[in-house]
């Protein structure tokens, strides 16, 4: 028997079966949680955009009209609600309850990597968050449409055409802005042979 698709689970959403809705947010939770955490500046941040979007989901499955996937759709608006949420910051700055303590996200992940690291392997374990510390401060800085390009392409594994779609953009913009950002980053991570996950 074949798992029913994300579209006719939505279906049965909007038809009123709440199962249907659990099952979309476990298929695409850990993806879309990902994404959020990379395009946002901390983890409470991220977990407030994700519900954000399923509550968005929920209330707009009526206007889904399947010109897209569904996963094009769910990470369209997880995007709009990143997008809403970054401008709201610039606007009113707020200060993380991490580093309102003095604590160091950048820190605090590479004290965990060295904890976790393997017996004997501290050091390398050590350098490998430092990097991985600097590739995401250094995503974090991009324009936001070169974040969502990257993040979207590289860390979610969706073709050139989905980013397209979720974006709202040409083909050649994504392959431009893909472009813009990888040279951006290879300015400022010379030393590094290509992004750490």
């Amino acid at each position: 028997m074949t798992a029913p698709s994300d579209e006719s689970l939505l279906e049965a959403h909007r038809q009123g079966d709440l199962t249907a809705f659990e099952e979309l947010v476990r298929r695409h939770g850990d993806r879309l949680l990902g994404y959020l955490r990379r395009m946002s500046r901390n983890h409470q941040q991220a977990e407030d955009y994700f519900q954000e979007t399923f509550r968005r989901v929920h209330e707009k499955a009526d206007t889904f009209q399947g010109r897209s996937s569904f996963k094009c759709w769910l990470f369209k608006i997880a995007g709009n609600v990143a997008f809403d949420g970054m401008r709201k910051d610039k606007r009113e700055p707020q200060m993380s309850l991490i580093t309102a303590d003095g604590g160091d996200s950048d820190c605090l992940e590479a004290r965990a990597a060295v904890m976790t690291s393997q017996p004997g392997d501290p050091y390398q374990a050590a350098v490998r968050a430092e990097q991985a510390a600097r590739v995401r401060q250094a995503i974090e800085n991009l324009p936001e449409r070169q974040r969502a390009t990257l993040v979207l392409a590289y860390y979610q594994g969706l073709s050139y055409r989905e980013v397209a779609q979720v974006l709202g953009c040409s083909l050649g913009t994504v392959k431009t802005q893909m472009y813009r950002a990888l040279r951006t980053l290879a300015d400022i991570l010379p030393d590094k042979p290509g992004v750490v996950r």
